[in-house]
């Protein structure tokens, strides 16, 4: 496990190691702006990120994306750098490129994909 990978906690058993993270708060509803994008790499490649969406967006619509509900804040950590997430959704690819989300308790998971794609989207179409 290299100490570069994203590590991810929703639970006090539920982790991941992570190569890509989107952190979309709920405020990010109204105000898209405030939607986070880490990489292992540290890189930020727009293109990764709306696959990232994209395909979790489109996953949720078929059931097949995996829900993962955050009984406490969820956080993504690196190396003395930690974020937290009390409301919202964090859309993540394991390092083996299974695409799944942790979404705080509450929250509805639909209009937090819907909000990541619409993001992501014009990311890559207006270089935003």
């Amino acid at each position: 496990m290299g100490s570069d990978y994203l590590h991810l906690n929703w639970a006090p058993d539920g982790s991941a190691h992570c190569v890509c993270v989107l952190i979309i708060p709920e405020k990010a509803i109204e105000e898209p702006g405030y939607i986070k994008t880490l990489h292992k790499s540290g890189s930020t490649d727009k293109h990764e990120f709306q696959a990232l969406a994209q395909t979790a967006y489109y996953q949720h619509q078929d059931d097949e994306l995996e829900l993962l509900v955050a009984d406490q804040s969820i956080s993504i950590g690196r190396a003395g750098d930690t974020h937290y997430l009390d409301h919202g959704m964090v859309l993540f690819r394991e390092r083996g490129g299974l695409i799944r989300a942790a979404v705080c308790q509450g929250q509805n998971p639909k209009k937090l994909l819907e909000t990541a794609h619409r993001f992501c989207t014009r990311w890559v179409r207006l270089d935003i």
